[in-house]
């Protein structure tokens, strides 16, 4: 393979999180006295939580803040556990590692929250290194959790580097976080973004299963 370190998102690309991610923006919602339904899920997929209440639902200052708890409250006892792992994705995972390859989960999920979302699918011992953001927001940018991946593997910043370095993701912060950090990306379309945002974003390559995504990955 060309790549030696693999940088996986979490939401829409390892695991499918939309019942649990719907029932803590509901809970949030209601707790706001908000009676708002949610029809596009998809644009809640992806930016930090932070910006999806001040984008999606007008949310700002301390009124954003609260949402964010509320959210919180439900999604840290419940919601991160209401979710599951694609299939395909364990025996990708399995196959990368046996070849010898660094994983790295990238997310702007809380990274205490993808922790323990890992640990409790199973699939935590795949990877070399967990990045996502903190509570108060920092580290949200998928660019900047990327460039906390690179420092934590000691990736230079030169071609030669870079080019061992690949993003996967489903959506096109992740290919945009990429393009700035100079590393090659991969869309996957069994989330949420799509083919047509994917390429718009620049991805070096789209793909439509797990399977399909090893396949590509032997012959780079």
């Amino acid at each position: 393979m060309k790549y030696d370190f693999f940088l996986f998102d979490l939401d829409g690309t390892l695991t499918d999180p939309q019942v649990g991610m719907k029932k803590s923006l509901q809970y949030a919602l209601e707790a706001m006295g908000e009676q708002t339904i949610i029809k596009d899920f998809a644009q809640l997929v992806g930016p930090p939580l932070r910006d999806s209440f001040r984008d999606v639902f007008g949310f700002v200052g301390e009124r954003n803040e609260l949402a964010v708890m509320k959210y919180r409250e439900y999604f840290g006892e419940k919601g991160l556990f209401e979710s599951e792992p694609y299939p395909g994705i364990i025996e990708l995972l399995q196959k990368l590692k046996a070849n010898g390859a660094k994983i790295a989960i990238a997310t702007s999920k809380v990274m205490k929250y993808a922790e323990r979302i890992a640990e409790h699918f199973g699939f935590s011992q795949y990877f070399d290194y967990i990045c996502g953001s903190e509570f108060d927001g920092r580290r949200g940018a998928k660019s900047e959790v990327i460039a906390c991946v690179l420092e934590h593997f000691r990736i230079k910043n030169t071609p030669e580097d870079l080019a061992r370095v690949v993003m996967i993701g489903d959506r096109k912060y992740d290919i945009i976080g990429a393009k700035v950090a100079g590393i090659d990306s991969i869309g996957v379309l069994w989330g949420f973004g799509g083919a047509e945002e994917l390429q718009a974003a620049g991805a070096t390559l789209v793909v439509d299963s797990p399977e399909e995504l090893h396949r590509n990955l032997q012959i780079i």
